[in-house]
């Protein structure tokens, strides 16, 4: 990794993706953690005993009075209290925003809004552009290894632990806003902008209290380029046939990442980068390359480190800005607005 001005961050919130993935990545990168800061103050002092945290807070206003001035903000909070927190953040604050962006398009756009107003320097935390497989595969297709990209295809087929998560039982949307909008957002950046999106998403009988667990999506990129997400968070037949992986097929060549943290959750098995290179006159093989590091932890290392990069100037883009991440809640809106909708009926004669 490049080397970074590092600054202080303070923690908002002390929950489960704090302790699996923000804390040990900034500890494996060796960024300051200033302070952590939580409603249940005894949960934030545990995880700060646990990560050698010394500031611990139970009041986001007083905490963010204490920070430094050249402090970041890492809001790790549920969607639905991003608002509550980003007002009492002093203007042109550095600010790093758990996904998703609110609950829905109005709060997105009303986060959006605010951090124009206060001129906040924000991104919005979609770590898996990061994971080291997937930018090795970005590496990849932009040295024009496996020629033009004429199909993208995310699956997931898994036995997620939704228990871990309890806040979610309340929530109207579930499985695209909290889980696939990752990959709506992976997508975005590599094939750009869709014109159009098919999205149904469903319920399981495992998880009957959650709005939905399972998605299917198709983006319209033109005739010649397929995009395509398709999720069940319900299998629960054992590892045999799970599966959770990216593929891309180009004109010369294809790559398929493994993202293995999704099987197993949270304990995960190893990724696996996998690609072909079309050869004149050969027969197809498919090669392995180890990759160093995988989605947990060290995605949040990198958009962390994308923000600081942006701020100390090192980087002109910032590429999970929260102007970005209003395009992938749009593409989100959208697929609900396709789901409401429904198909084409069939009418029988």
């Amino acid at each position: 990794m490049n080397a970074v001005k590092s600054r202080p961050i303070l923690l908002i919130g002390a929950g489960g993706i704090v302790q699996d993935a923000h804390l040990p990545g900034y500890r494996k990168a060796g960024f300051q953690v200033a302070g952590i800061c939580d409603i249940d103050r005894q949960r934030a002092q545990r995880v700060a005993d646990r990560f050698g945290v010394e500031k611990v807070y139970g009041e986001p206003a007083y905490a963010i009075a204490q920070a430094s001035p050249d402090t970041i903000f890492d809001i790790a909070i549920p969607p639905g209290n991003i608002l509550d927190i980003l007002p009492l953040l002093p203007d042109h604050s550095p600010v790093l925003i758990q996904k998703p962006m609110g609950l829905d398009i109005s709060q997105a756009r009303a986060i959006r809004d605010l951090c124009r107003k206060k001129k906040l320097i924000a991104a919005v935390n979609f770590q898996l552009r990061f994971a080291p497989p997937i930018t090795a595969a970005k590496e990849m297709i932009a040295q024009g290894l496996i020629g033009d990209v004429h199909e993208m295809e995310v699956r997931v087929n898994v036995f997620t632990p939704w228990h871990l998560w309890p806040f979610l039982e309340d929530l109207p949307r579930v499985e695209i806003p909290m889980h696939s909008i990752h990959y709506l957002d992976l997508i975005r950046s590599f094939l750009g902008e869709p014109t159009a999106i098919w999205a149904r998403t469903s319920k399981h009988p495992c998880t009957p209290k959650l709005a939905s667990a399972r998605s299917s999506m198709i983006l319209d990129y033109g005739d010649w380029v397929r995009a395509i997400v398709t999720t069940n968070h319900g299998h629960k037949y054992g590892p045999h046939n799970q599966e959770a992986y990216v593929k891309w097929e180009g004109s010369r060549g294809a790559i398929k990442v493994t993202l293995g943290l999704l099987m197993d959750y949270p304990r995960g098995v190893p990724d696996r980068f996998e690609y072909c290179i079309l050869e004149s006159a050969l027969p197809p093989v498919w090669h392995t390359r180890a990759i160093e590091g995988s989605w947990f932890p060290d995605g949040f290392i990198g958009v962390m480190q994308s923000l600081m990069s942006f701020l100390d100037g090192t980087s002109a883009v910032l590429p999970t800005s929260v102007e970005d991440a209003y395009r992938t809640m749009e593409l989100v809106e959208a697929a609900y607005q396709s789901d409401a909708y429904g198909g084409v009926r069939i009418a029988h004669a």
